[in-house]
């Protein structure tokens, strides 16, 4: 492992998209989200991804340099049009109107539509509940997960994330999950450091269990809890495609591939303002207590560490470098 400063990540991952054809503020935000991720131990949003965005960049699968258009469709509904650009500096120049708007009506949404993949969707619920109100997240991706009891791809993994906040511009609460066993990236890294995985994860193309991580990149990921996960994935799908205006995920080609039509995926978020209820801090502060009663006991994102500096791996860092034209 390679020890890094957060601020050295961003600066060299935005000199690559940069380099890459990216414009200056696309690429700050993106290099953000990169350096937060390796922050935290997300490897797979973290420089894991820096090299595709640079092929995409070069090949136009991904927009570098537009700026995104933002409409009130309604007072509470707020839409971001990515055009076919990153979703980072889509969601920064929908978040200011979206607070606003939740702040003055109690909820509101905000749509993202005709983007690229969001990696880490827990990073963007983060700020709004930084923010000082709840968030929920949604998004799709490309199609590697089956009906229970099927093998044909249908969704993504398809995530959910929801975070709190704590009233002082922390977190109380956040998780960030696929509403599938577990992330496609898993699936990868394992098959990239030659390992197998466990069993219930994925299925193979004839819909039988695997343990092959390359039978199961061939195969689909099997969603967690069977049709509770199903369901969940199903209205990730539905809310991120039909209020964005994005694709469904049968439609996405493999979000890493250099080359091929955009992502032109959504994201849509709910902000909820808890001060609209009396009872919210109250309760709040009555469940942590109640779970912090049992030793095993935590809520989600509790024990959660931002590092800086991070521990990046040593061959992405390497290659980081090599990108934004550092590498002697």
């Amino acid at each position: 492992m390679a020890t890094v400063t957060l601020a050295e990540i961003e600066r060299t991952v935005q000199a690559a998209l940069m380099r890459h054809g990216a414009g200056a503020f696309a690429a700050a935000e993106v290099a953000r989200a990169v350096a937060r991720a390796e922050a935290t131990g997300n490897r797979i949003c973290g420089l894991y991804y820096l090299e595709s965005y640079c092929a995409q960049l070069k090949s136009g699968r991904v927009q570098g340099d537009v700026v995104p258009v933002v409409t009130a469709v309604r007072p509470g509904a707020i839409q971001v049009d990515a055009l076919m650009g990153f979703a980072q500096p889509a969601f920064a120049y929908g978040l200011t109107p979206a607070l606003d708007a939740a702040r003055r009506f109690g909820v509101a949404t905000l749509a993202v539509g005709h983007a690229h993949t969001c990696t880490s969707l827990g990073y963007f619920t983060e700020q709004i509940a930084q923010a000082g109100l709840i968030a929920i997240g949604m998004t799709n991706a490309s199609p590697i997960v089956a009906p229970p009891g099927g093998k044909s791809r249908m969704i993504g993994t398809n995530p959910i994330a929801f975070a709190v906040p704590d009233g002082q511009g922390g977190l109380a609460m956040q998780f960030d999950q696929s509403t599938t066993t577990v992330a496609l990236g898993k699936i990868t890294m394992a098959k990239a450091a030659g390992e197998t995985i466990p069993e219930g994860w994925a299925l193979d193309a004839d819909g039988q269990p695997t343990t092959d991580p390359t039978a199961a990149l061939t195969g689909s990921l099997v969603s967690m809890g069977g049709y509770k996960g199903w369901g969940f994935g199903l209205m990730a799908e539905l809310l991120a495609a039909g209020m964005t205006g994005g694709v469904l995920s049968r439609d996405v080609k493999p979000l890493k591939a250099p080359d091929g039509p955009p992502h032109d995926l959504g994201q849509f978020y709910i902000l909820i303002n808890p001060s609209t209820s009396d009872a919210f801090v109250d309760r709040l502060t009555a469940l942590t207590a109640l779970v912090e009663t049992d030793d095993g006991g935590r809520i989600p994102g509790q024990n959660r560490v931002i590092h800086d500096p991070a521990d990046v791996d040593v061959t992405a860092w390497a290659q980081a470098q090599t990108l934004a034209g550092f590498a002697e």
